[in-house]
């Protein structure tokens, strides 16, 4: 099983603010393609930015403390922003955080058209993000 760094999300209630900030800043550019496989009916509607510095995405996102409740999901994304892997094997690594009695929220394809989508906590309460694109 394969997993890789792929995005940090950041939130905000001024996700244009953010956007000039860590383009002028940091030289981001926009994350091509990206905004076209948004999901938007189904429970983040919020804006969102997708920048890269060439080799690892950031997901700037309006905050949302209602998703729990349009999900029913315990783990809320983007309340706090989190950390995201990309694995080749999102069963395999579900049997990893059940064998460690690690909670999670599975999402499945709820934002991005084809990404499975799961959620949990660190010890520190960071959420992280790991997810599995359909077809890789």
């Amino acid at each position: 099983m394969k997993l890789k760094l792929h995005h940090i999300n950041i939130v905000s209630h001024d996700v244009p603010g953010l956007d000039a900030f860590y383009r002028d800043v940091l030289d981001l550019k926009t994350e091509p393609g990206m905004g076209a496989k948004r999901k938007l009916d189904e429970g983040y509607p919020g804006a969102v930015s997708f920048m890269t510095d060439g080799a690892i995405q950031m997901h700037l996102a309006e905050k949302d403390l209602a998703i729990g409740f349009r999900t029913g999901q315990a783990v809320n994304p983007v309340e706090r922003g989190h950390i995201a892997f990309r694995t080749d094997d999102m069963d395999g690594f579900i049997a990893r955080l059940k064998a460690k009695g690690i909670p999670f929220s599975d999402f499945g394809d709820w934002a991005m058209e084809g990404w499975r989508q799961i959620f949990f906590y660190d010890p520190a309460g960071t959420v992280i993000e790991v997810h599995q694109v359909e077809g890789e």
